[in-house]
């Protein structure tokens, strides 16, 4: 499968990288990057280097894209793509907004053609034993949950036009995908805040209340504001509390005042696991490790707290069935 990338910057580089070295089977053959450090990136990777995204797409040696760039463009991208018929692999979020990214699932239905959203937080093996563990708790009633990493130093996450929103939309993005994968229940409804501490224009704190089906109820927060760094979820049912940090390895089941470690794998790269599984989808041998519907149900729930922060109430999710 010959690969080209959009936007190698230090995300996106992380996907060649892999791909040159730890996937058999698919080949990087051109990149797309601004900046003109994709001219030594392409000498690197030996792959063809092309400074505008709509060359790389038409590039008739690329048969399959991944999009790794702000979600403001991933509409004009997968426009082209299904244009041209091309598989599409777009890191997450979908895209800006939900309408956007109803029209990226939309155009490549259509097209009867792959579109695959790069949620590979699903790979991370704490996630991955959250989801396995839960039936333990027994009956869920309620969840906690926090995301936090340390203040941004891209710029362009300050600029509104570019980056769409601010934690909101790339770090919570993480957590309402996660949920929903960990305990198969749709997020009905939000109450949200959200804050701006360091980035002059975007949040860059928020909180919520967050009612999901069959009557469960947790909170969240989020945030790029101090110098540590978590990724915690804690499940509470009849029978006991699940608590993960995908962050710092941890896995662990509690009773009363006893809490038993859980095994799980080491931290892995993420990347790898995603990339097999769409390799495996794109040559027939798979399923959609993560779909156009899925990622739209995640970016639905950050327009609801979008808009749950702006007017200052509880606010329904437009989300699609789970996928």
């Amino acid at each position: 499968m010959k690969v080209g990338i959009i936007g190698t910057g230090r995300h996106g580089s992380r996907y060649a990288g892999h791909i040159v070295k730890d996937m058999a089977g698919m080949e990087l053959v051109a990149i797309s990057r601004r900046s003109a450090a994709g001219l030594e990136q392409a000498r690197k990777w030996q792959a063809r280097y092309h400074a505008d995204w709509h060359d790389l797409v038409q590039d008739p040696e690329v048969e399959a894209v991944i999009s790794v760039t702000p979600p403001t463009v991933n509409l004009a991208i997968a426009r082209h793509c299904a244009a041209l018929h091309k598989p599409l692999l777009v890191e997450k979020p979908l895209a800006d907004d939900s309408r956007s990214g109803a029209e990226m699932v939309a155009l490549f239905k259509e097209a009867d053609l792959p579109l695959t959203v790069g949620h590979t937080l699903r790979y991370n093996d704490i996630i991955q034993g959250l989801r396995r563990n839960l039936v333990s708790v027994g009956r869920l009633f309620s969840f906690s949950a926090c995301h936090r990493l340390e203040p941004s130093s891209l710029p362009w996450l300050e600029d509104a036009a570019t980056a769409g929103a601010g934690v909101i939309l790339h770090t919570a993005v993480h957590m309402f995908d996660a949920l929903r994968y960990i305990t198969g229940l749709e997020i009905r409804r939000v109450r949200a805040s959200r804050y701006q501490i360091h980035n002059p224009n975007l949040e860059d704190l928020f909180t919520a209340q967050l009612e999901l089906a069959d009557g469960v109820v947790g909170t969240m927060d989020s945030s790029k504001v101090g110098r540590g760094r978590c990724g915690r979820y804690e499940f509470v049912g009849l029978d006991g509390e699940l608590h993960g940090d995908q962050v710092h390895g941890r896995l662990e089941f509690i009773q009363g005042a006893t809490s038993m470690p859980l095994s799980h794998a080491p931290p892995a790269p993420t990347i790898v696991p995603l990339l097999r599984d769409w390799l495996a989808f794109l040559k027939g041998d798979g399923a959609n490790p993560v779909s156009g519907e899925a990622g739209l149900a995640a970016l639905s729930v950050c327009d609801a707290c979008l808009r749950s922060a702006r007017l200052g109430e509880w606010v329904e999710v437009d989300s699609p069935a789970m996928r």
